[in-house]
């Protein structure tokens, strides 16, 4: 990209949208324009400096997000309205390949599929908001909004954060009031560049691998747009917390580990604490803290239970989504023997069919797809290429680090009631909470040595 051309950007651009930061991504359908250069999403004025033409990032940025030094405090209220989404859209992620590890962030797919919204219209935002269980857009960027705030940590310990960018064909050019509010609500980086480029696609990966803390580098290389591509929607959330209490290497040694293709041997935590222990039907459940809020939750199924019955409705599910689980009926507080397995668990998938097993098909059908919010300036449908999503969580004796992406082209001091071995020795579900209790990462382990 010129200089020149750089200047022109950044100089038409809304001085409210001064460090807006999210991402997203979105695909088109063919290259069939001659479009002008993309109109740009906010001033690129991120330290009093503009930002200069380079290598790496710099070269295609528009706008750079600025992140608060700590989030307003926000109370994300009575957010019945998600368990839906959050419990259905596991089921659709998370099963379906018995016998395998998934992992999947509800939380960083509520995200991308609100800025897809922003940027269709008709029935295939209808079949989004529906999903999302939002009644319009201001409810859904108010919600994303509180949410974003709700989770967001940045301290010396423990991190929390959610990042969007935008990335633009350079030949296109885009619907401004839209670019704007991706912008201003989803806290959202843009980049313009040449699609299919081998430079922009590294220009991609390489802001991937800076928001996920190069946890999923592997995953970031699979990522590439091709010229027909419009614009690309990205998102991104990024955790690492110690726990609150640390367990102690040396208790940690070899067990067995029963996975559905049969026994292996696996390094296990071992730590013994008075803690809630909770039930339902088909499983058993505790919480391990993390230091600055938060925590991990397993669910052991019963023997004979598999973890994608568990997510298949009943008690499990109800359960694993419930963010304040104080309310859960059957609890008691125990002494509790815990043996936990290492682990190290990733996934890469498409969310096509779990979107259109969902609700949401339109933005895949050539004829039915909307996207006129977004751009005028394409001579042919334009549909959902690509929603691809990635993640890993990794715990140790310390805690926990976990990210993930997705990339769319378009306890007290109580005497304890009772004694509990809690042995995490087969196939069982984690979910990763924030303060607020959303659930930033849900999980299978059937093999804690990987797949």
């Amino acid at each position: 990209m010129k200089a020149d051309d750089m200047f022109d950007g950044v100089t038409d651009i809304r001085d409210d949208l001064i460090g807006g930061a999210g991402k997203a991504r979105k695909g088109g359908g063919r290259k069939w324009w001659l479009g002008a250069v993309a109109a740009v999403l906010a001033v690129a004025i991120a330290v009093g400096a503009f930002l200069r033409p380079g290598g790496g990032l710099t070269a295609y940025a528009v706008a750079q997000a600025q992140y608060p030094g700590q989030a307003r405090q926000t109370d994300v209220g009575d957010i019945s309205s998600l368990r839906p989404f959050f419990a259905r859209s596991a089921q659709a992620f998370l099963t379906g390949t018995p016998g395998e590890n998934r992992v999947y962030s509800p939380l960083n797919v509520y995200v991308a599929l609100s800025m897809l919204a922003q940027i269709t219209d008709g029935d295939s935002r209808g079949q989004i908001l529906e999903l999302l269980g939002s009644g319009g857009m201001d409810e859904l960027r108010r919600q994303v909004s509180d949410l974003w705030n709700a989770s967001y940590r940045d301290s010396k310990k423990a991190v929390t954060i959610l990042a969007s960018s935008l990335w633009m064909n350079k030949d296109v050019s885009f619907n401004q009031d839209t670019m704007d509010l991706l912008a201003r609500d989803f806290y959202a980086s843009s980049y313009r560049g040449e699609m299919g480029s081998k430079q922009f696609n590294e220009a991609l990966q390489d802001w991937l691998n800076q928001q996920t803390g190069g946890l999923l580098k592997e995953q970031a290389g699979n990522i590439k747009m091709h010229p027909n591509i419009i614009l690309a929607l990205a998102t991104t959330l990024y955790f690492k917390a110690p726990w609150m209490n640390e367990f102690s290497k040396e208790r940690t040694a070899p067990q067995t580990f029963h996975t559905p293709a049969g026994d292996m041997e696996a390094d296990f935590m071992n730590q013994i604490n008075t803690k809630t222990c909770y039930w339902g039907e088909g499983f058993t459940a505790v919480r391990q803290s993390f230091e600055e809020g938060g925590a991990m939750w397993f669910l052991l199924p019963d023997e004979g239970v598999s973890p994608e019955e568990l997510l298949d409705g009943g008690d499990g599910a109800d359960f694993l989504f419930t963010v304040d689980k104080s309310q859960w009926d059957r609890q008691k507080f125990a002494l509790v023997n815990q043996s936990i397995p290492k682990f190290d668990v990733a996934d890469q998938f498409d969310l096509e069919d779990g979107l259109k097993a969902l609700g949401v098909t339109d933005v895949y059908d050539p004829e039915r797809a909307d996207f006129t919010p977004m751009t005028a300036d394409v001579d042919g449908p334009i549909t959902l290429s690509m929603a691809n999503h990635a993640a890993r969580v990794v715990i140790d004796e310390e805690g926990c680090t976990a990210a993930a992406f997705t990339v769319e082209a378009v306890g007290g001091d109580a005497i304890p009631d009772d004694e509990v071995d809690f042995v995490l020795d087969r196939p069982f579900l984690f979910c990763i909470t924030g303060d607020s209790g959303l659930p930033l990462f849900v999980g299978i382990v059937n093999n804690p040595a990987g797949n």
